[in-house]
């Protein structure tokens, strides 16, 4: 179960963009603890120096300070390289369709140079972070891979560009690319801070400090909630799929789904805080309801999360106490 009987050669290179950030650099922890080396590729545009800095007294570690969208850097960070774990991107369907053209810039043409450089480098796996927006408007519940509705916003359809290009790089080219359509992830490390945070580091910050947050709509949405070490077990066990597996998309969660509500108010008793929210209008771009069908994941890649909601939103509380207290 989980990631307790992944095992690499203690030889191999990771390349890790996005390094900097709340995914990539618990992907850097977890491979450092497997006795690999790593590089990760990152140009600090939402990614944290600290994240950098917390590995750098490890030989195992090196950090180039670099952007996925200039193809001769992704060359470089790739020669040599064994497993590239895309997690390069910008997030936040709001944002996207405020700076669409950025979107494309980073989402689709950055992830391109990182496919383009991986197949000129033969690397063996080319791991990609996707999105569960991919699903847009489609309201089947749970989702499930290749039943998807119209997109609701540029994010999304970077998101679905980048699945097509693996597809293709897999059948042009033999690349074995994996991509992970991420279902709201949290855990440690995740920004609480900024416009575009995500809602469960939000809310804890806030009522640490005894702020009143602000719920999006009426806090009925659904969401399968996916704590951080289930989408680690992904990435590693991606790495190590095999080859009739590539070319494919994979929800990666929990399988569960928890109401936005719920969650607020869990919080608010796990901290001790008597806080009754706001309510906000309808994010533009939101779908309203998500959850989750893993058994795809699970037969090809052996995905089997061990964390559920219950026992991450516990991890975060105490890490998020600890270090914002």
């Amino acid at each position: 179960m989980g990631r307790e009987n992944v095992s690499f050669d203690e030889n191999s290179v990771f390349v890790v963009t996005g390094g900097a950030g709340f995914i990539g650099s618990n992907l850097c922890e977890a491979i450092l603890e497997l006795g690999c080396k790593v590089r990760c590729l990152d140009n600090l545009s939402t990614g944290k120096r600290a994240n950098v800095d917390m590995f750098m007294s490890n030989p195992n570690y090196t950090f180039i300070e670099g952007d996925i969208r200039d193809l001769d850097t992704c060359l470089r960070t790739t020669d040599g390289a064994d497993y590239v774990l895309n997690q390069a991107a910008w997030g936040s369907v709001p944002r996207s369709i405020e700076m669409p053209l950025l979107y494309e810039e980073i989402n689709i043409r950055g992830t391109l140079n990182m496919m383009e450089a991986s197949r000129r480098n033969n690397v063996k796996k080319f791991v990609y972070a996707s999105s569960s927006s991919v699903y847009g408007d489609e309201p089947t519940l749970p989702k499930a891979e290749g039943r998807e509705g119209n997109l609701l916003s540029p994010y999304a359809l970077t998101k679905r560009a980048d699945e097509e290009y693996a597809k293709l790089y897999t059948r042009l080219y033999g690349l074995d690319t994996y991509g992970l359509r991420y279902f709201n992830v949290f855990g440690r490390r995740q920004d609480p801070d900024g416009a575009y945070a995500a809602v469960i580091p939000k809310f804890i910050k806030m009522l640490l400090h005894d702020q009143v947050p602000t719920i999006n709509g009426d806090g009925r949405q659904s969401r399968d909630f996916t704590y951080i070490e289930n989408v680690i077990e992904a990435n590693l066990k991606a790495c190590l799929a095999p080859h009739e597996a590539a070319g494919e998309a994979f929800n990666i969660a929990y399988g569960g789904r928890e109401y936005l509500i719920d969650i607020y108010y869990g919080l608010t008793k796990a901290l001790g805080k008597d806080i009754e929210p706001n309510f906000g209008p309808d994010r533009a771009g939101d779908i309203k309801h998500s959850n989750a069908d893993i058994s795809k994941a699970k037969k090809l890649l052996g995905y089997d999360p061990e964390y559920s909601f219950e026992d991450g939103i516990k991890l975060a509380i105490e890490w998020y106490k600890e270090n914002l207290g």
